[in-house]
């Protein structure tokens, strides 16, 4: 059974690295890229929301004894096949894995403003899958 309490906290920490991203999301992109702490800064939110959202993710699964994820983005695919994801927001979301693996690890030079440009439009993915979660765990019977 899953634990609607670890996956409550879980979401409102990324609402709160959200709302810490939000006042630097709103600066232009020289903005940011002006200030190295600003740049870090997003990166590091970033980062802890995919982190959180991996969680949630494998939260579920481990719980639901659902199939194994290959790996952390294959984890989107899993909820999507159980119905807690639309599929087509599942394929979409999904690679923000990729990229939080290369910011974490350092494989290869991140192209900032691109990623501030794409964090600024895809932000709404994170809150649409606070959304969907949320639906999915009001569902669930303890």
């Amino acid at each position: 059974m899953i634990d609607k309490e670890v996956i409550k906290n879980k979401i409102k920490d990324i609402q709160i690295y959200l709302k810490e991203a939000e006042a630097d999301l709103n600066l232009s992109i020289n903005e940011i890229l002006a200030d190295y702490h600003k740049s870090r800064t997003l990166e590091r939110n970033f980062q802890l929301i995919v982190d959180a959202i991996i969680d949630i993710n494998t939260h579920i699964i481990s719980r639901r004894n659902l199939a194994a994820p290959d790996d952390y983005q294959s984890t989107f695919i899993i909820l999507s096949d159980n119905k807690i994801l639309p599929t087509p927001f599942a394929l979409k979301i999904a690679p923000v894995v990729g990229l939080r693996n290369k910011i974490v690890h350092q494989y290869g030079k991140i192209d900032q403003r691109k990623f501030i440009s794409d964090f600024k439009k895809e932000r709404k993915d994170f809150k649409n899958y606070i959304r969907f979660i949320n639906k999915y765990i009001n569902l669930v019977k303890q």
